[in-house]
């Protein structure tokens, strides 16, 4: 995320891109846009020892300037386009086409699209599912420093389903306005597959709307880096209370945070920025992620048959219903990634098992005798 906002930054200041490289080997390089990235993560992590008020404060303001700043891109979209795209777009209603057909230079061919149906649909919704899980999976972040919250049983599920739900009519009206704006090959072709860069330019003109756009993005890459610095080390400190981490990562400061936690996460943020693999790591994540959500799920399931007197601050609605429909997509899911998308799951599902032994080994050293 911090690496984002490096790369918005550079439509900013050109010269951020224009630089030659710190540092090249081969293929693998250090940049400036790298180094920015750094410095954001480490000047994050920095503010956020100071106190988990100056982390809220920040969180608070950046959040909210980007709430307003899509909220403006959302009524500018409505009032400033010129071509309505949206009948054209919707007139396709359930039917579904790809467009694989290149050239001879291996350009896609706008008049390539053909008509699809059965597993090819839903191993393409699998695909594009990929991005949008990555777009919301930090929804269970509040949980994570559920113990520095006023009133968690209250606090977190509030902000959990007030927050989830203001993300997604933002998502969808946002999204809205692309369909609004863009004809089905400009979405399809979008230069460098940055839809709301091409959305941006049709409303505010090319000029100004790639800025608008980079700045946007500035706003909300420095905010989630500052929410993810906030509740990350708090993963840590838990880990390090359960024996599976460092034990300098359990104690707080004289400000009530876990500094020596927040500055391990952010030594290996900066080291994951200059390995230039963080695209890579997402795409191989994603798998892995919907996995553990349904672990999750299941253990509602599992926890109302074993523990049916356990205190329940939150009852699921609609249960079983709903946690067993979320099983199901979520079990389609990975599935198809891993029958259609294979270089998504089985590298990410090695780094998950490479954990396995690093656990066998700490609770081995656990049942030693003292």
């Amino acid at each position: 995320v911090a690496v984002a906002f490096g790369k918005f930054t550079a439509y900013l200041i050109p010269a951020l891109n224009n630089a030659a490289p710190i540092f090249q080997n081969g293929g693998y390089k250090i940049t400036w846009i790298q180094i920015l990235a750094i410095g954001v993560i480490l000047l994050l992590t920095y503010i956020n020892t100071k106190g988990v008020e100056s982390g809220k404060i920040l969180q608070n303001v950046f959040t909210g300037s980007k709430i307003v700043a899509l909220i403006g891109l959302i009524v500018l979209g409505f009032l400033l386009v010129k071509t309505n795209f949206w009948s054209e777009n919707m007139s396709f209603g359930w039917d579904a086409f790809n467009n694989l057909k290149t050239d001879s230079g291996g350009d896609f061919l706008k008049s390539g699209w053909e008509s699809i149906s059965g597993m090819t649909i839903m191993a393409g919704i699998a695909a594009a599912m990929v991005g949008s899980v990555f777009s919301s999976v930090a929804w269970e972040n509040v949980t994570f420093v559920s113990g520095e919250i006023d009133n968690p049983k209250k606090n977190v599920v509030r902000s959990m389903v007030l927050g989830t739900s203001a993300v997604m009519i933002l998502y969808l009206l946002v999204n809205f306005v692309y369909l609004n704006t863009l004809g089905r090959d400009n979405i399809a072709f979008a230069a460098n597959d940055r839809v709301a860069v091409a959305a941006s330019e049709q409303i505010f003109g090319s000029g100004i709307g790639t800025v608008v756009m980079a700045v946007l993005v500035m706003i909300s890459t420095f905010g989630c880096v500052n929410g993810i610095v906030l509740a990350g080390a708090r993963v840590f400190q838990t880990m390090a209370q359960d024996g599976m981490f460092f034990k300098a990562a359990l104690k707080n400061n004289k400000n009530g945070v876990p500094e020596k936690s927040l500055w391990m996460q952010g030594i290996w943020a900066s080291i994951l920025c200059l390995s230039g693999q963080y695209g890579n790591l997402l795409d191989m994540i994603s798998f892995v992620i919907v996995l553990f959500y349904m672990i999750t799920v299941f253990g509602v399931i599992y926890l109302r048959l074993k523990k049916p007197n356990l205190e329940r601050p939150y009852k699921t609605w609609l249960y079983p219903v709903t946690p067993i429909i979320y099983l199901l997509i979520g079990a389609a899911f990975c599935v198809l990634l891993l029958v259609y998308k294979q270089q998504y799951t089985w590298p990410g599902l090695v780094i998950v098992l490479l954990g396995v032994p690093v656990y066998l080994f700490i609770n081995r050293k656990k049942e030693e005798p003292v």
